[in-house]
C-alpha cells in the first residue's frame, strides 16, 4: 500500500510515517496543500491521508483539487482534522473524502481505515 500523508505537523508525521512503515506501508510526506496535491499527481498513492489546516492552502482545497483532476480523482482520501464539529465532518464527505478521523489519530486506527478504505473501491 501507498500511502501519501499530508500533515504540517511534523512530528505527527514522522510517528505516522514509522508506525505505518513498520505494518508494510510505503509512506510519502507532504507538508503543505500544494506541496500534496502535487506529490499526488507525481506519486499516484493508493490512498491520501490529507490534514485540514495546512499551509499552502487548507486540506479542504487540496481535496477539491484532487476530486477535480482526472489523475486523482479516483484516490481515496482520509482527512484528519483537530475539529469534532459534525458540520465539518459532512462537509467534508460532501467534498469527496472517504473518511473523517479526529487528531489526535492512534496509528493503528489510521492503518485500519486505509486498510477498510482500500478494500473499498
Amino acid at each position: 500500500m501507498k500511502v501519501l500523508l499530508a500533515d504540517d505537523d511534523r512530528p505527527l508525521t514522522q510517528l505516522l510515517s514509522l508506525k505505518l512503515r513498520a505494518k508494510g506501508v510505503e509512506v510519502s510526506v507532504a507538508h503543505d496543500s500544494m506541496q500534496a496535491f502535487m506529490s499526488a499527481l507525481r506519486n499516484q498513492p493508493d490512498v491520501i491521508v490529507l490534514d485540514v489546516q495546512m499551509p499552502g492552502g487548507t486540506g479542504l482545497e487540496a481535496l477539491k483539487k484532487l476530486k477535480a483532476s482526472s489523475k486523482t480523482s479516483g484516490i481515496p482520501v482520509v482527512v484528519l482534522s483537530g475539529s469534532v464539529e459534525p458540520k465539518a465532518a459532512a462537509t467534508i464527505k460532501e467534498l469527496g473524502a472517504s473518511e473523517f478521523l479526529v487528531k489526535p489519530v492512534d496509528p493503528d486506527v489510521l492503518h485500519q481505515v486505509l486498510c477498510s478504505v482500500l478494500s473499498a473501491t
